[in-house]
């Protein structure tokens, strides 16, 4: 399929697989895996392929003592054997679907009716979840970028592109952010036909596309499109970059889509804008340069954005004019603010730090259970006035290998009424289900995780998303692939009955409307 994109470039997605059984009775059932991959990719385009620039880093060597210790801990039980699967009684693990045709890293999950939608450094799969016990690929599309953060919205998929890119079609391959003709920001496709989606729109953003938010307005779709990291010799990310960029994305006619806004959420002077300066002044701390990711809450016209070294609370009445109303640090514990999530009150807020960025053996005795944590903060006062409050940690109980990155990552709110409960990924400390209806109390009642990858070198893996979604826990793990977990449990139980037709977790529904 070829067709014009609105920036005068000429490609459409590269759809890679849509029936996964017709496809290994054309190709012999015993054909392995490498060779598929190629079989698949022959007939494409040649510069459509997994693109290896994008790829995640390579295993960190660790001393000898740190594997002696790793070995011990395996030896008395302190820890799962590598790849062992333990869960609480309460946590079912329905099955695991691996990768297949795309490689690459997984990342954020997205859901539709019946349908699933896993990010992935290569693109895009798409997951029939209507047995959640046996899910079935629907399609499988090849368009490199990381970190392909991902959202649907009706017949429209979204998708960020977080890496320098030669150009903005499915078959760009990677290219130094210093030249100008480089290419970051959002991708836009259509699917109307789950089977066969198109790329519809592209649309350059301000330092790329690391996550986005929508939100949905009607006839419209505002994309808020957070990205940091600002440089000088960067042509397209120049300093200052303190704010978000909005874009506008009609949804009849998504190819007209385009920035509408740089608001600016950390005003300033100096070249750095006014967010938080970071080391030295901070040591330890992220300087603020834009925003890691943002969460919207519609139905309270309230958003919670979680940037770097800051976290704002802030009002979202004019989608295209956000105004900030709090704006708190945590210089003590807190290395890099990465996510938020409301409770359905909107009376608290959970803010996760990624120290180490994602990449590092956080979750031991060394780091301790206040670094790498959540941080519950009330929400307190009405209207402009309310104040983001701190009231405790929360951490995963279990320490990890110092082989296993393990950190708080992305996760959602369980529907229960009178009760705050959220699941959540933690790279390789696996899934967790937390309560933290006491804001100072909190206390994990459900986990499920898999041993080390490895007891050699610190190999990145685990669960980089995990959502509730109508009755099931999906959890989307970077090497292994596509978990379903069950949770049953009185607490969560009555979730159940609160059913779904679209989720994106970073534009949280009104559960009980």
């Amino acid at each position: 399929m070829t067709r014009s994109l609105a920036n005068g470039t000429r490609e459409d997605a590269v759809i890679l697989s849509n029936d996964p059984r017709t496809r290994l009775r054309r190709l012999g059932v015993a054909t392995a895996a490498a060779g598929l991959l190629a079989a698949l990719l022959t007939a494409q385009p040649a510069s459509a392929i997994p693109d290896p620039g994008d790829g995640p880093p390579a295993g960190k060597e660790v001393s000898s003592s740190t594997r002696a210790e790793v070995r011990e801990a395996l030896e008395s039980g302190e820890i799962p054997g590598v790849d062992e699967i333990v869960h609480s009684a309460n946590i079912e693990h329905l099955t695991n679907i691996p990768k297949d045709v795309l490689p690459n890293t997984n990342s954020d999950l997205a859901f539709q009716g019946r349908y699933a939608f896993a990010g992935n450094y290569d693109g895009f799969r798409i997951f029939d979840i209507s047995n959640p016990r046996a899910p079935k690929t629907v399609a499988q599309v090849l368009c490199p970028g990381s970190q392909n953060d991902i959202s649907v919205s009706g017949d429209l998929l979204f998708l960020s592109t977080d890496s320098s890119r030669s150009d903005s079609s499915c078959n760009s391959t990677s290219q130094p952010v210093t030249e100008k003709s480089s290419w970051e920001g959002m991708k836009v496709f259509d699917i109307s036909d789950k089977r066969n989606p198109r790329y519809v729109a592209a649309v350059e953003t301000a330092c790329g596309s690391h996550t986005h938010t929508l939100l949905p307005e009607g006839r419209n779709v505002y994309v808020y499109v957070s990205s940091y990291s600002p440089n000088a010799a960067y042509p397209d990310c120049q300093p200052p970059h303190d704010g978000i960029s909005v874009i506008k994305v009609p949804r009849h006619a998504p190819e007209k889509a385009a920035v509408v806004g740089f608001p600016v959420l950390f005003p300033g002077e100096g070249p750095d804008g006014g967010g938080n300066p970071g080391g030295p002044t901070n040591p330890g701390v992220s300087k603020t340069t834009g925003c890691h990711d943002i969460t919207v809450l519609p139905s309270k016209d309230l958003a919670a954005g979680a940037c770097m070294g800051d976290g704002i609370l802030f009002s979202i009445k004019d989608p295209e004019r956000p105004k900030v109303i709090d704006r708190v640090q945590d210089n003590v514990n807190f290395a890099f603010w990465h996510s938020a999530t409301f409770n359905q009150r909107a009376n608290k807020v959970i803010f996760t730090d990624e120290l180490g960025g994602g990449g590092a053996a956080t979750c031991n005795a060394e780091i301790g259970p206040n670094r790498g944590a959540d941080g519950i903060y009330d929400v307190v006062g009405k209207g402009d006035r309310r104040k983001l409050v701190f009231r405790s940690y929360y951490k995963i109980p279990r320490h990890q290998a110092d082989t296993e990155n393990c950190v708080a990552h992305n996760g959602s709110l369980i529907p229960v009424k009178g009760r705050d409960i959220m699941v959540q990924a933690w790279y390789q400390g696996g899934v967790s289900v937390w309560d933290f209806t006491d804001s100072a109390r909190p206390r994990e009642i459900a986990y499920f995780e898999r041993g080390p990858i490895s007891t050699e070198q610190l190999t990145g893996g685990g669960s980089w998303s995990a959502y509730y979604y109508n009755g099931y826990i999906y959890s989307n793990d970077l090497v292994k692939g596509f978990d379903v977990l069950k949770i049953d449990d009185r607490r969560t139980d009555p979730a159940r009955w609160v059913k779904l037709r679209e989720l994106n977790v970073q534009t949280q529904p009104d559960y009980f409307d």
